[in-house]
């Protein structure tokens, strides 16, 4: 147990140098960025080598993997017996170059998944996209394993599924998918808490901090790609009722669950006995829990801990928030 009750629970970003990465990040999120290239703000991670801090509130300073060693129950309630850390990873991308073609193992690929790690399914909700910008993902017809050793700039079209991304759309990544997004496209990424990535190419970039290319691991995607997963487009969103929050359901796998919810009024966010994650994606707003406001601005990120529950979400005059779950059926 916590030496204080839990409440919503917003953590410090934690940025990423990435090669492909811009610096669309710091006006999305109003905040600083570190010089370079910035591709990945992680949000909510629960990982060894880089554990989310808490902003704000008496618990200020505390990581969310200080929190799950102590107080486990309390943040992912019914799900506290399936995990020893929380399940999800969360981050917001910004794909200035195009991101590596590349691959990542399911959770049954033993082989080339290390003790402790999982595989990782991942699901991308578009923010901002230029006109240029572009989402690999899938196979075209009779692909095989040569064609993908030999992939180049002038091959990748050839092989490779793609479609112009648009603000608003989501997409499904499940693991053994081969996929790449880039030349100007913002996303949010909820995705299964791992960090294994094997690339088959990746466009020929130079790492300005060593001078050279990166490494690529052929061999090891080709044994976790799925051959047979063909084009891979958006999800058509279904409308969850009551219609009067405009309430979507975005995605539904055995890892995680988003809805978007577009309103203009107050909307109960969070349930009983789960844990949940509000993603401010449009205008700004405040949680009220226990009689206290929490400030939601665009680009805010907030765990809401199974023993918090529900609570309201009033928007300043229209937002737009994506709810995340762990299914009933988890992994």
């Amino acid at each position: 147990m916590t030496d204080h009750p839990l409440y919503p629970l917003r953590f410090d970003p934690i940025f990423q140098y990435r090669l492909w990465g811009g610096r669309a990040l710091g006006n999305w999120m109003a905040t600083k960025l570190p010089d370079g290239p910035i591709g990945e703000a992680w949000v909510l991670s629960d990982r060894p080598d880089h554990a989310s801090r808490i902003s704000d509130g008496p618990l200020a300073g505390r990581t969310i993997t200080e929190l799950m060693a102590t107080a486990k129950t309390q943040i992912l309630g019914r799900f506290a017996e399936r995990f020893d850390r929380f399940p999800l990873l969360l981050k917001f991308l910004d794909v200035a170059q195009m991101l590596s073609v590349q691959v990542h193992p399911r959770d049954d690929a033993t082989a080339w998944i290390p003790d402790g790690e999982r595989g990782k399914t991942e699901a991308w909700i578009v923010l901002e996209a230029e006109p240029g910008g572009r989402i690999y993902a899938g196979l075209k017809s009779y692909t095989t394993a040569d064609d993908l050793r030999a992939l180049t700039e002038h091959t990748a079209d050839d092989h490779l599924a793609s479609f112009t991304p648009e603000v608003g759309q989501a997409v499904l990544i499940e693991a053994g998918t081969v996929h790449a997004l880039g030349d100007g496209v913002m996303v949010f990424e909820v995705q299964e808490n791992s960090d294994i990535t094997f690339r088959l190419y990746d466009w020929d970039h130079i790492d300005k901090t060593t001078g050279k290319p990166r490494d690529l691991q052929v061999e090891q995607a080709l044994a976790c790609v799925d051959f047979d997963r063909g084009a891979v487009l958006p999800v058509v969103p279904k409308i969850v009722p009551p219609k009067s929050d405009h309430r979507e359901k975005l995605i539904e796998d055995d890892h995680f669950i988003i809805w978007r919810i577009a309103t203009t009024a107050p909307v109960e966010v969070g349930t009983l006995g789960e844990p949940r994650i509000l993603v401010c994606v449009g205008g700004e707003g405040v949680i009220v829990y226990a009689q206290v406001s929490f400030a939601v601005p665009r680009g805010a990120v907030m765990l809401l801990p199974a023993s918090v529950g529900r609570c309201s979400f009033h928007p300043g005059f229209a937002a737009t928030l994506l709810e995340i779950g762990i299914p009933e059926r988890a992994v």
